[in-house]
């Protein structure tokens, strides 16, 4: 008798509409440990914009020991195909790239209509005051100044991916 095979996402979901059900009752299932296995069966994906190949694959461990996906990228230029095959859960960026610079890369980013809802942090050692406003006026969620402390930017990135979590 030949075996189906279990389909991962069917599965969450019928999870998912398990524990809504029983978010009432007293044995109330823990989020965090939901997410934990959501995340093991669906990993939440991570774009880095980064023109600086040292700094990307430092980023790209630090999120890959987490669990996460990442996708990298050195500039503007490389989204396209980059995009087309994944939807990023979170977009980490640099201010310097070339061609086209980080601040203008994120205000194309924002005006899209489905990118917009992702989440973008920049990290960058640019950190005026003036770069700080205009980071948050595009719609930037953080803005993380290098050098940067790895914790911190752990925490950043887990607090958003759980506030924008399903």
């Amino acid at each position: 008798m030949a075996k189906k095979k279990v389909n991962a996402l069917d599965l969450i979901q019928k999870i998912e509409k398990l524990t809504k059900e029983r978010m009432t009752s007293p044995e109330v299932v823990q989020l965090d440990q939901f997410r934990d296995f959501r995340n093991k069966v669906e990993p939440r994906t991570i774009l880095i914009i980064e023109d600086d190949e040292t700094m990307r694959t430092a980023l790209k461990r630090i999120f890959e020991s987490d669990g996460l996906q990442t996708r990298l990228a050195s500039d503007g230029t490389e989204l396209s195909v980059i995009m087309d095959e994944i939807t990023p859960d979170l977009i980490l960026m640099d201010i310097g790239l070339p061609w086209i610079n980080g601040f203008e890369l994120a205000q194309l980013l924002k005006e899209h209509k489905e990118i917009k809802k992702i989440p973008l942090v920049f990290v960058s050692g640019q950190a005026s005051d003036e770069d700080l406003k205009r980071a948050f006026a595009i719609g930037a969620d953080d803005f993380i100044k290098k050098p940067f402390e790895i914790d911190k930017l752990r925490k950043t990135v887990q607090a958003l991916l759980k506030i924008n979590g399903s």
